[in-house]
């Protein structure tokens, strides 16, 4: 099942993507009987969307051309605003390890955190800050998770994500340069970290691992590189972090990306991941 956010009567509510048709879950709500909640995090946090699957699964998949009411007009928002947890992995592909260190990666991998207020949507500006002459924007598959868990086994590990999404994951390239324990520092500028407009639940991906991940500028491809050429693979990440911390529904993990580029004003960046509509940032500077 794949669900978006997107604006419709002044308000950011969920909707389920039908082929090339959304429908908003306010109206599934009033034609199918339902009550589920109206936005992505309520539907995440209150457990609800193990219920939807089922309906999409048995029934409602198979009615929603039938259904009145699609979007006509469609403007994507960010899948939600306040994520609880926003993690990252850096260097999970060899080549990116090499290319930034210069050597093959540790026994763990590099992780850091983006805060809430990096967060935005497709074709929302990316904004480079004065402190910073060299930013960076990477693709990345991210997870989300789907309920509270702690201390995953990795074959456990699928029972508690909700699904996946696209994301861009910005970096002051020259202030990391200086030092790398600025990296956190380097992360966590306004707009750098970019999420949705797809969500696509876990049960759409049997083999995971197929997924190729395109860092993209200015229609051009420039990096790709396949989920299984990942040195920590998804099921992998969620043990290792459940066994940091607790785990929330609508915490979100990137995965690590194939290569960056380097982002000016005027350009446009893309996360392309197949099934996925691209993620797509115009790029600005601050005034």
């Amino acid at each position: 099942m794949k669900l978006a956010t997107v604006y419709a009567e002044g308000e950011e509510v969920a909707a389920i993507i039908s082929g090339d048709k959304v429908l908003t879950i306010n109206t599934i709500n009033e034609i199918a009987g339902k009550s589920w909640s109206t936005d992505l995090f309520s539907i995440l946090q209150k457990g609800e969307l193990a219920e939807m699957t089922i309906w999409y699964k048995e029934e409602g998949g198979n009615k929603l051309d039938q259904f009145p009411h699609f979007l006509e007009e469609i403007k994507y928002a960010p899948l939600y605003r306040n994520p609880g947890k926003i993690w990252g992995v850096g260097m999970n592909y060899m080549e990116k390890a090499i290319e930034l260190s210069g050597k093959p990666p540790e026994e763990e991998p590099v992780i850091f955190m983006k805060p809430d207020t990096s967060l935005i949507g497709s074709e929302e500006s990316i904004m480079l800050p004065s402190q910073s002459s060299e930013v960076t924007a990477e693709a990345e598959l991210a997870i989300i998770i789907g309920e509270t868990c702690k201390d995953v086994n990795v074959k456990d590990a699928s029972r508690v994500v909700a699904g996946f999404t696209t994301t861009l994951d910005m970096t002051a390239k020259d202030i990391h340069a200086k030092n790398p324990r600025y990296m956190q520092r380097s992360k966590s500028f306004d707009t750098f970290f970019s999420f949705g407009p797809y969500f696509i639940t876990v049960d759409e991906f049997s083999h995971i691992k197929d997924l190729s991940v395109e860092t993209v500028l200015n229609g051009e491809v420039h990096h790709r590189n396949v989920v299984a050429n990942m040195m920590y693979q998804p099921w992998w990440i969620i043990s290792f972090f459940s066994h940091i911390m607790t785990l929330h529904p609508e915490d979100i993990i990137m995965t690590g990306t194939p290569g960056s580029v380097v982002i000016r004003d005027g350009d446009v960046v893309e996360c392309h991941i197949q099934g996925f509509k691209p993620l797509r940032n115009p790029v600005s500077v601050v005034s």
